[in-house]
């Protein structure tokens, strides 16, 4: 099933529920999808986003509540902090699994490894090389930072 029907069926479920929290988080991701089609179609394409594209949205609404999360902590709003990380759970259930720190970490030593690269200027491609088999499957905020250290320490 896709993300784009996955989302559809919870929103009914969560109607039926009478679940507000859940109604609203599900609607604001059904708003960015349609937000995504549109500008797709402006742009002359024929089809809806895919799943990949719909993946990248929904990191982005993560990483946008999580910077929320902080401002409103900081602010003492715990509240609204609260609020953010509930819609963060939500949106994170139609993400692929996400894997762990020391999975990341295996990756980026094999990848660094397997395509004998050794300098920072190496960077962008290690990105790319893990990007192409594990978009979404990680935050590459992290990734990034791994792979600098790694590559500044050989």
């Amino acid at each position: 099933m896709k993300i784009r029907e996955k989302v559809s069926k919870n929103l009914k479920d969560a109607m039926i529920k009478k679940d507000t929290n859940l109604i609203n988080t599900l609607r604001l991701i059904l708003a960015g999808i349609k937000e995504k089609d549109i500008i797709s179609k402006g742009k002359g394409y024929d089809t809806e986003i895919n799943d990949k594209e719909i993946i990248s949205l929904l990191q982005t609404m993560i990483k946008q509540r999580k910077g929320s999360v902080e401002l409103y902590t900081q602010g003492n709003r715990v509240d609204l902090a609260n609020k953010e990380e509930n819609e963060i759970k939500i949106i994170s259930n139609f993400l692929p699994k996400q894997l762990s720190n020391q999975e990341i970490n295996e990756i980026v030593n094999n990848t660094i490894k397997s395509s004998n690269l050794n300098s920072i200027k190496d960077m962008g491609q290690a990105i790319k090389i893990i990007k192409e088999q594990y978009d979404g499957m990680m935050d590459f905020g992290y990734v990034s930072k791994i792979i600098k250290e790694k590559l500044l320490n050989l």
